[in-house]
């Protein structure tokens, strides 16, 4: 049986550090649950796929804190350059992958390619050598601490149980609220 979105973010908030983590679509809404602090960026933009980019910038521009981006199979899918451009500009940077094979807040519609994509293999073909793949609660349970451990770059793919009728969440804060505590607890220029 696969994990669920909760106790997949529940042990990824277990393993975090101070880490800055930026979640994406539905893990927008469920993230808050466990962790609510200036370094938590609730991402909502107009266009998916969009975390990973936004996540690299700051790892690199933050390399002693690291970065971990949650991110959907539907987002990861519209903007697979960003394994590339991980594999080719090493940062501190994790990516978490909660595939759940549905565009969960659109409507839930299968992803492209749907149970056939090898994330995991995408990514080292990228050029990403610390690539970890869990499909039970237990095994990323087990694996989490390691998996989460050390720097980056790092990419984590989770299979999570499906949710149909989701609506796209809030952020918990609004944009520019969550811009300004971010710069402030990372000491950074307006």
């Amino acid at each position: 049986m696969l994990m669920s979105q909760r106790q997949a973010l529940e042990m990824l908030a277990l393993h975090r550090g101070d880490r800055i983590v930026i979640t994406t679509m539905s893990s927008t809404g469920i993230w808050p649950e466990f962790s609510d602090t200036p370094l938590d960026f609730g991402y909502i933009p107009s266009s998916m796929g969009e975390g990973p980019p936004l996540g690299l910038g700051l790892a690199l521009a933050q390399p002693e804190r690291g970065v971990i981006v949650v991110n959907g199979d539907g987002s990861m899918l519209m903007n697979l350059g960003t394994l590339v451009t991980m594999g080719s500009n090493p940062a501190n940077l994790f990516i978490v992958l909660l595939d759940n094979g549905i565009y969960e807040v659109t409507g839930g519609q299968p992803t492209a390619g749907s149970g056939r994509v090898d994330y995991a293999g995408l990514a080292r073909a990228a050029g990403i050598q610390r690539v970890y793949a869990f499909d039970v609660y237990a095994a990323w349970r087990n694996g989490a601490a390691q998996a989460l451990t050390g720097s980056g770059p790092a990419f984590i793919w989770l299979k999570v149980e499906a949710r149909f009728g989701q609506k796209t969440p809030q952020a918990p804060h609004p944009m520019a609220d969550q811009i300004r505590m971010l710069r402030q607890v990372l000491q950074v220029d307006s």
